[in-house]
């Protein structure tokens, strides 16, 4: 870890990312207090707390592998920290009530673990970890077991439910497309260094390194600049004036059932790639077409890692 600072505002949906072993669960840990920072502080509403012990923290993790215990009940498993608290039952069953009303799954509250889906025992995890309050919930790629369709509906409730309780969710992925529907800044991360701090929009349309526009999603690059294939326009016809174009031949397409995946290779031999709307798209191998975008949708990086302006760390 490299001088990594972070700031996140009351109420925010925060994202870190990075690609496998960048460093965003130990500082998830770090955080949670499972691990000690060798230097600097850990704020929580301008207390330091890099000293207390993880229970003493008003902090909260949802685990990738969701940490249930098998022979409890749902109930029984949501009312586990809230009992070490030693508060009266009648508070207890009203809070563990309502965080069950609050994920959906009040009915199934006496189900063990094994009785209900993967996506019910995320939503166990989450409420067992919302029903103590916390000021901060942390949340360690809690969607990565379940599948591509679930795991799209996991990620609109979970925002839904960072928006009604109005707690700040720290979200740890690898997944792009995860942090850039869910957030309201992410930051993002590569050996041990934070490479750009930003909204979705921002980072993602002006990313201030290669490694950040890369990793971000594609990106097609021509005499170092940087094109997204959702910009790209391809036609026959030689295209209006004021845009960037170039010419190229098709390589191949490929239906995605919401675009056209088109392939080319441009005049100096570098690939690009483009994604068409289905009635956009008549070309096949072969064909000699212009690929051209908007100046204003282009965007250019150093080799280095660069500091933009808006960056936050």
């Amino acid at each position: 870890m490299d001088q990594v600072s972070l700031r996140l505002n009351r109420g925010e949906f925060y994202s870190l990312i990075g690609p496998s072993g960048c460093g965003k669960t130990t500082t998830l840990r770090m955080i949670a207090g499972l691990d000690t920072p060798t230097s600097g502080d850990i704020l929580l509403n301008g207390r330091s707390i890099v000293r207390l012990k993880p229970y003493q923290r008003d902090v909260t993790t949802v685990f990738q592998n969701y940490a249930l215990f098998p022979h409890l009940t749902v109930r029984k498993n949501v009312a586990f920290g809230l009992e070490r608290r030693s508060l009266s039952q009648a508070v207890i069953n009203s809070r563990v009530e309502e965080a069950l009303e609050l994920v959906e799954l009040w009915g199934k509250q006496d189900r063990l673990p094994n009785q209900i889906s993967g996506g019910e025992r995320q939503r166990v995890a989450l409420a067992r970890s919302l029903v103590l309050r916390p000021k901060v919930l942390l949340l360690d790629e809690p969607l990565s077991a379940l599948d591509p369709k679930l795991r799209r509906q996991m990620r609109r409730e979970l925002k839904d439910i960072q928006r009604r309780v109005g707690i700040t969710f720290l979200f740890i992925t690898h997944d792009q497309e995860e942090a850039l529907s869910m957030s309201d800044q992410i930051a993002v991360m590569n050996g041990g260094v934070l490479e750009q701090v930003g909204t979705p929009q921002a980072v993602y349309n002006r990313p201030a390194s290669k490694f950040v526009a890369e990793f971000l999603g594609d990106v097609n690059w021509v005499d170092g600049i940087g094109v997204r294939p959702e910009v790209v326009r391809v036609s026959r016809d030689h295209p209006v004036d004021g845009v960037r174009s170039t010419m190229a031949t098709v390589q191949a397409t490929s239906f995605l059932g919401n675009c056209i995946h088109l392939r080319a290779r441009l005049s100096d031999g570098s690939p690009c790639i483009a994604e068409l709307p289905q009635h956009h798209c008549e070309f096949q191998p072969g064909d000699e077409v212009h690929v051209w975008w908007f100046i204003d949708d282009e965007f250019r990086v150093a080799d280095d890692k660069i500091r933009m302006e808006g960056l936050r760390a």
